[in-house]
């Protein structure tokens, strides 16, 4: 392990430089060890902050009810939550709340993490990441290529969803109660689904989305 590597997880891994020099991202994912959620963002290491109740509830929610569809549609692909380093670039190497990989990507993924960014990304913010989330890391996104970029707030509800338009990552269903995903075949939600306070059944959501994809 590197000099630098060592130093960082010395100092908790928060420092933005360290001997002068930002690390890389063959640096952070030589560091990161199992258990460990962080992202490299523009060669700076910034640790994910514990996840508070309502965010756990809102990213769980989304996570089974995805998982089922997958599943049920047979669409094909693989769900990963918060477990896979996806690098983008030299210095950027991110861990997304939820990110869809197609079976076309999936079979290109290495034992250890992704070289290149899911189709379809979640993150559900906190105090602590909004503005990368909707900054720095929107537009890492934007160019490496996500086709759908899902923005979760839990504590407001202002949630915000992009979809790929030529170079770049445009917001869709403003006003919609409806929103319906873009890259992943026939999956929907609806907002008042997206709150934690109001959590409804997985399985009472999937029969409905089922239901309207026979219709179609």
């Amino acid at each position: 392990m590197s000099t630098v590597v060592s130093k960082a997880r010395s100092k908790g891994a928060t420092a933005a430089k360290i001997n002068g020099r930002m690390i890389t991202s063959e640096e952070f994912l030589d560091w990161l060890e199992p258990g460990t959620l962080a992202d490299l963002i523009g060669g700076q290491v910034f640790m994910h902050s514990p996840v508070n109740l309502r965010h756990a509830s809102l990213v769980n929610f989304l996570d089974r009810l995805l998982a089922a569809y997958l599943e049920e549609a047979d669409v094909g692909g693989v769900l990963h939550r918060e477990t896979v380093a996806v690098r983008l670039s030299a210095r950027e190497t991110f861990m997304p709340d939820l990110g869809y990989f197609t079976a076309s990507q999936v079979s290109r993924m290495g034992s250890t993490h992704a070289a290149f960014a899911p189709l379809f990304v979640v993150e559900a913010l906190s105090p602590s990441t909004a503005k990368r989330d909707l900054g720095m890391k929107f537009a890492a996104y934007e160019l490496h290529d996500v086709q759908e970029y899902w923005v979760l707030d839990p504590d407001k509800l202002a949630h915000r969803f992009f979809r790929r338009a030529g170079d770049l990552l445009e917001e869709f269903a403003l006003d919609s109660d409806k929103i319906s995903s873009t890259s992943i075949a026939g999956f929907w939600v609806k907002r008042t689904w997206l709150d934690p306070d109001k959590i409804p059944k997985v399985s009472a959501c999937l029969k409905e989305i089922l239901r309207s994809s026979k219709r179609h």
